[in-house]
């Protein structure tokens, strides 16, 4: 008999369970943070991971033993094209939870998106949304990234939901507003040296074994008559089989987000100072062009795939310190 699956599984020392695949090739963030500012602002943006380099700094954290001398991490290089700002949508909220109240598109939509997908503005949408804020508790911008201009193949571009938040309901509808039909980019919505989380859909490694899938412990050789499976799948009565223990199954292509990565770089590969391109460009994505950045630290997923990024969530700090960087080693 196989795991059970549970709509909100416990997480203790097995944590994640259970692991299905993703619904998706892309992340959904679901969690936002609230800005405590008169400036509305988006709190989202995406990128392409690209692949990986070695960061020389120095460690600009007080209170640590490392602090001033020189670090060298590991750097993850992400494409960043401008997105496009396709249109307002309104949530009013209940005691049943969020409701899309109002869509609103942009009316001068580029060729290459329009063609990939169907969005219907009824005439005089804008002027009747506006009228409709005294019941909008969210305002949400709806964005859409080409993976073209990140250089790759794909021809549907990724259309998804960015939080916007500061100020009052009003405002944050005429932010997005004035930038209907417009593109935005990195550095509009983050800035160096500030931290953000991530998420994607982790690297799919197929069906797993206990042993690799959950870290159990092989058996003594020859003790029982298999040494890579659990000793116990639970007692004879109840005759039943926990979720909580650890089974063979897909493993990989699940939804993750990771906290706090700090913007170590923000550039443009037509800036003739950054040179962030290996010879011959990076195994399994080419060469970087355009807009990019390098995220300290690991970010999950394969290449080549979308990495969506929120503004910081938790611990976000007072002030954000530009990092000092010595060298990049690509």
């Amino acid at each position: 008999m196989g795991a059970r699956k549970r709509h909100s599984p416990r997480r203790g020392s097995l944590a994640y369970s259970p692991r299905g695949r993703a619904k998706s090739m892309e992340a959904r963030i679901r969690a936002w943070p609230k800005l405590d500012t008169d400036e509305p602002k988006i709190l989202a943006h995406c990128g392409f991971k690209a692949g990986c380099v070695q960061i020389v700094s120095i460690d600009d954290r007080d209170k640590t033993p490392n602090a001033g001398k020189q670090l060298v991490s590991l750097g993850t290089v992400l494409v960043t094209p401008p997105v496009l700002i396709l249109g307002i949508r309104g949530y009013s909220k209940d005691h049943y939870g969020l409701h899309a109240e109002f869509d609103v598109f942009a009316e001068d939509i580029p060729k290459h998106i329009a063609k990939e997908i169907t969005l219907k503005n009824k005439e005089g949408a804008l002027e009747n949304a506006g009228k409709r804020l005294r019941k909008i508790k969210e305002i949400f911008a709806i964005v859409a990234v080409s993976p073209r201009a990140a250089g790759l193949e794909q021809k549907k571009p990724y259309v998804f939901e960015a939080s916007v938040s500061g100020g009052d309901i009003e405002k944050q509808f005429n932010h997005v507003k004035e930038l209907l039909g417009k593109e935005i980019k990195i550095d509009q919505i983050f800035e160096i040296g500030s931290t953000v989380d991530v998420a994607a859909i982790t690297k799919g490694k197929g069906w797993q074994g206990v042993i690799q899938r959950w870290g159990v412990k092989k058996k003594q050789h020859k003790s029982r008559k298999t040494v890579r499976e659990v000793g116990s799948l639970g007692p004879i009565s109840p005759q039943s089989v926990m979720y909580t223990v650890p089974r063979a199954g897909q493993m990989g292509f699940h939804q993750r987000t990771e906290y706090d990565k700090r913007i170590m770089i923000m550039g443009n590969t037509n800036d003739d100072q950054i040179k962030i391109n290996p010879d011959g460009g990076y195994k399994h994505f080419g060469l970087v062009k355009g807009d990019f950045i390098v995220l300290k630290g690991s970010v999950p997923g394969t290449y080549r795939r979308l990495i969506k990024l929120r503004r910081q969530i938790r611990n976000a700090p007072l002030k954000v310190n530009k990092p000092n960087i010595l060298e990049v080693v690509v």
